[in-house]
């Protein structure tokens, strides 16, 4: 009975993201024209139509700060990932204008698409002239002055429960070339309440903790030392989450 109750929910809340969507819809189309003037626009859109599709199924965000964060600066906001919501929960986080970088399959998504197609990145990990044009297209949104989003992971696993994988190099490479603070963030619990796309195991109400810790300033490193600031990160975020039954 409780797995078809999640089932139901999963339901329930993928109804909901496209309900609202389609609400916003005929204003993203228009800002969408022109993305690169609108772009704070559209990311305000989107953090609404991700804090709506939640908030109707019972799925709400908990936000822990270490210290304040001053998000008029830009940084590279870099996260585990285990599960769909964890996008939600870096759009219903930060109130600033930011973009994503995230695998080129979701451009092919009917809500995703039309981000990655104005103010996110995509990226395919097969191809170094693609990875090489993502990452110059962020360095160029962090010189402007707004924030990336990257799961240096990767992509979600395929165990369960997850464990968090071994980080990528490309975003702390990246932080050191823009001179933009890392600000590391552990989503705890995302996966318990929705694992990956829920497919699975579906989904059910609940509270997401995220615990956002200080940034972690890259003006003084070389690019030398991007797998020892990419190193430390990944202990730092396991020893937070490891507090929380993440494994």
């Amino acid at each position: 009975m409780i797995r078809v109750m999640r089932k139901v929910h999963r339901c329930l809340y993928l109804a909901s993201v496209l309900v609202f969507f389609a609400l916003f819809y005929p204003l993203l189309a228009i800002l969408a024209r022109n993305p690169e003037r609108h772009f704070h626009a559209i990311a305000r859109c989107r953090r609404i139509i991700g804090f709506l599709s939640s908030a109707c199924v019972g799925i709400f965000y908990r936000f822990r700060f270490e210290t304040p964060i001053d998000w008029s600066h830009p940084y590279i906001l870099c996260s585990n990932h285990t599960s769909n919501l964890d996008i939600t929960a870096m759009v219903v986080l930060c109130p600033s204008a930011f973009s994503f970088m995230g695998k080129i399959e979701l451009l092919d998504n009917p809500v995703t698409g039309l981000f990655f197609k104005t103010i996110d990145i995509p990226l395919n990990r097969q191809s170094k002239i693609s990875a090489f044009k993502a990452f110059k297209r962020a360095d160029e949104y962090l010189s402007k002055g707004r924030s990336m989003a990257i799961f240096p992971e990767g992509h979600i696993g395929e165990e369960y429960p997850p464990y968090l994988y071994d980080f990528k190099n490309g975003p702390f490479r990246l932080a050191i070339e823009a001179q933009a603070p890392i600000i590391p963030i552990i989503i705890h619990n995302a996966w318990k309440i929705f694992w990956d796309d829920g497919k699975t195991h579906g989904s059910r109400p609940g509270i997401i903790d995220i615990e956002v810790l200080k940034p972690i300033e890259t003006a003084n490193l070389q690019l030398e030392q991007a797998n020892q600031i990419r190193d430390d990160v990944h202990q730092l975020i396991k020893k937070h989450w490891n507090r929380t039954g993440g494994l």
